[in-house]
């Protein structure tokens, strides 16, 4: 166990390079070819995650500023995804879960049952939360693993089925996301597109980037789009001018580099999809497969990240407001873009629709969040993951076992639990 997490705390960006380079030769790519496509994904991962560090880095003590202002005392802290994976990879039942789960992508691909080969292997937290959860909640080792593997293979067919609404919009081919915690919330973008599309006037409603940017210019474009929400968060957590132009900037520089440093990962990964697929087409000439990734590919998207960012003051409103809500927004506040990674082909990039969706799906959150905070906490401290000082319990908003999927399956487990 120590030797996986080991591994796994290297991150995605030392990883997916290992990973890529033994595909490529697999594949038998050129020692050269696979050993620069591994290093133009981990470039590019690389980038991602400065831009995403130095965004939630700005974004957190905004965040934290927010809640503050509007007096909320609510005990159950969202402790954020980091943590949350960090509660997946620490539970007594990751060992066996993750070989289940590399056995059972095997198993699907030789059946066809899935295109799908998820060589995501860090983002198996989103899993092990869940699976982690749910055994605190039925009190069984097997109970837990079958839900979890039953989930896991669910979420592979799902990723199939999904795939080529996703190419399409994000221009990805060859690439599918078996993300369990943003596949979740497709539904919910599904149910909101059709719904605003019946009601006259809200369906003329169209907040697309590129149509903003040619209405307004230089004003409309992803640049200045990021000041603009910048400074409009800033103002709501009461900042003053050298900070409100700090955060304004560093907001507009992500809404700018993201794309760039994950067109560097995409051309890495285009080396080795192509070279996969052209023997995969050999040995197996009636069959189509996908490479399963990260959704932090998606999160370039300008319509995702500033859609995200309007949710920050949303979320913080809708704790306040929710009858019976004790879910206090706090950590991942930052990243609720990843929530609508996967929702924005089904709403037509639509910025509109995608806040409409995200305010559904927040709410969704904080209730579920609520009801499993107390399977949620216990499952923490198994991981050994100590309460925050002054905190009842925890939860987090970006993750698995928060999402309506999530509150199923632990149901689930404890009324299994319960009976056996």
């Amino acid at each position: 166990m120590q030797i996986i997490q080991s591994v796994i705390g290297l991150g995605a960006a030392v990883m997916m390079p290992i990973i890529f380079f033994v595909v490529g030769m697999i594949f038998r790519l050129s020692v050269g070819q696979a050993f620069k496509a591994g290093m133009l994904v981990g470039i590019g991962f690389t980038g991602v995650n400065m831009v995403i560090n130095m965004l939630l880095t700005n974004l957190g003590p905004a965040s934290k500023a927010m809640v503050e202002r509007m007096g909320l005392h609510l005990t159950v802290e969202d402790v954020g995804w980091p943590t949350a994976s960090t509660i997946g990879w620490g539970t007594p039942i990751m060992v066996a879960l993750v070989v289940g789960f590399l056995l059972i992508n095997a198993l699907m691909l030789v059946l066809n049952w899935t295109k799908t080969v998820d060589i995501d292997i860090f983002n198996y937290w989103i899993f092990l939360l869940l699976g982690a959860v749910v055994y605190a909640a039925s009190n069984s080792f097997w109970i837990a693993a079958i839900i979890t593997w039953v989930v896991f293979a669910i979420t592979l067919v799902v990723a199939d089925l999904t795939a080529p609404w996703i190419q399409k919009q994000y221009n990805l081919q060859g690439i599918s996301f078996p993300h369990l915690t943003c596949l979740a919330w497709v539904p919910f973008g599904i149910a909101t597109n059709w719904i605003i599309e019946k009601i006259p006037g809200l369906n003329k409603v169209d907040l697309n980037p590129e149509k903003i940017q040619k209405r307004f210019g230089v004003f409309g474009e992803p640049l200045t789009l990021g000041f603009v929400l910048g400074v409009a968060i800033a103002l709501l957590a009461g900042y003053d001018v050298p900070k409100t132009l700090t955060l304004a900037i560093n907001v507009s520089a992500a809404m700018v580099l993201l794309p760039k440093m994950i067109d560097i990962l995409v051309e890495g990964l285009k080396i080795v999809r192509d070279t996969v697929e052209k023997r995969l087409k050999q040995w197996f000439p009636k069959r189509k497969f996908y490479i399963g990734m990260d959704t932090a590919l998606l999160i370039g998207e300008p319509s995702v990240l500033a859609s995200g960012l309007i949710l920050i003051p949303i979320a913080i409103v809708l704790a306040f407001i929710l009858p019976g809500n004790r879910m206090l927004p706090f950590v991942d506040l930052a990243s609720l873009m990843f929530l609508l990674a996967l929702v924005t082909p089904f709403v037509k990039r639509n910025m509109f629709r995608m806040v409409v969706a995200g305010t559904l799906i927040l709410i969704c959150i904080f209730y579920v969040g609520t009801d499993t905070a107390a399977v949620y906490t216990k499952a923490a401290v198994a991981s050994n993951i100590p309460l925050p000082k002054g905190i009842v319990s925890m939860s987090n908003i970006v993750g698995s076992a928060t999402t309506w999927i999530g509150w199923i399956v632990v149901k689930t487990g404890q009324v299994l639990g319960a009976i056996f």
